[in-house]
C-alpha cells in the first residue's frame, strides 16, 4: 500500500523546558528536587542547558531531517513574582520562535508544561480561588510574542496535573517537611484525576483559548495522556468509568478547539477496582 502524507504533515520533536533548560530555580518542581526530603533522585540541575545551546539543538534537529519543534514558554522565568513580568525572559522565548523559523522549523509552542512558579504553588496552586486569574495573566503577556506562532498548546497534560496536585503537600505539615509521596508513582497506581483541579484546568484553559483567539492567529489546544485501557474480564462496565475520568472528560473539552494533543505511553488493565498497579517487573 502506497501511503502519502499531507503536504502540510510536521514531523517534528519535542521537549518540556524545565527537563531541558537547567536551573529553572523559582519553579515548584526546582524546590521540590531540592528540598532534603525529596523523594526524588535526580535534580534537573543544568539539565542539557538548551536554555543557552537552543540554537545549536534546533540545527541538529533541523539537519535530522524535521521540520518542527514543540517547546514550552516556562512560567516561572516569565513570572518569578507575582505581577513582575521579565521582559528578557519574553524576548529570550521570542527568540527561540525566531530561531526555529530560521531553520525551516515550524515553532509549536506549550504554555504550561507541569511547572509552575513557586509563589503560584504556595499560594496554593491551582486550588487557589484566584488561578485561573493567574493563568491569565500570564498567557495574556506571553500573547505578546505569539502572533506568528501556528500552534500553541495551553496546558500539556492536564489530566495528570490533576492527578499529581494532592501529592505535593500533606496537611499539616509545614514547607520544610512537605513531600511528594511517591509510593503511588513507583507503582504506577496513581490516583484518579482530581475533580475540583480538573474543572479549574478546564476554565483555564478556556480562559486562555479565548485569549490567544483575541490577540493571535494560533490554532489553540491542549494535549491529554492517554493509557491504552482495556477492561479485564466483566469490567466493560468500569472502563467506561476509568476512561471518563482519567481522558475522555479532557477530550471533551477538546470539541471546542482546533486542535488535541494524544500522548500515549502505555496500556494498562481495569480491573473491578479501577487501574490495575503494573507487577514490580
Amino acid at each position: 500500500m502506497d501511503l502519502t502524507l499531507p503536504h502540510d504533515f510536521l514531523w517534528g520533536a519535542a521537549s518540556s523546558a524545565h527537563q531541558t533548560e537547567g536551573n529553572n530555580t523559582n519553579s515548584n518542581w526546582w524546590h521540590l528536587e531540592n528540598n532534603p526530603r525529596s523523594p526524588l533522585k535526580e535534580r534537573s540541575g543544568d539539565a542539557v542547558d538548551s536554555y543557552r545551546r537552543y540554537p545549536e539543538d534546533m540545527r541538529l534537529l533541523a539537519e535530522a531531517g524535521l521540520d518542527a519543534y514543540r517547546f514550552s514558554v516556562e512560567w516561572a522565568r516569565i513570572e518569578p513574582a507575582p505581577g513582575e513580568i521579565s521582559g528578557a525572559q519574553l524576548r529570550h522565548y521570542r527568540t527561540m520562535i525566531e530561531t526555529a523559523r530560521e531553520h525551516g522549523l515550524t515553532p509549536v509552542v506549550t504554555l504550561h508544561h507541569f511547572t509552575n512558579p513557586m509563589w503560584f504553588t504556595r499560594a496554593g496552586g491551582w486550588k487557589d480561588p484566584d488561578a485561573v486569574e493567574y493563568f491569565a495573566r500570564y498567557v495574556t503577556e506571553v500573547s505578546s510574542i505569539l502572533d506568528d506562532v501556528p500552534w500553541v498548546c495551553t496546558i500539556n497534560e492536564p489530566n495528570m496535573i490533576a492527578v499529581i496536585s494532592d501529592l505535593f503537600a500533606q496537611p499539616g505539615t509545614n514547607e520544610d517537611t512537605r513531600r511528594l509521596d511517591d509510593r503511588a508513582i513507583t507503582a504506577l497506581a496513581l490516583p484518579a484525576p482530581a475533580d475540583d483541579v480538573s474543572d479549574v484546568l478546564t476554565r483555564a484553559h478556556r480562559r486562555a483559548a479565548r485569549i490567544l483567539r483575541d490577540r493571535t492567529d494560533a490554532r489553540v489546544g491542549w494535549t491529554v495522556s492517554n493509557q491504552a485501557f482495556e477492561a479485564g474480564p466483566g469490567c466493560e462496565e468500569v472502563l467506561k468509568e476509568v476512561k471518563w475520568a482519567w481522558e475522555d472528560r479532557f477530550l471533551e473539552v477538546s470539541r471546542d478547539d482546533d486542535f488535541v494533543g494524544v500522548q500515549s505511553y502505555t496500556t494498562r488493565t481495569v480491573g473491578q477496582n479501577g487501574p490495575r498497579p503494573y507487577a514490580p517487573d
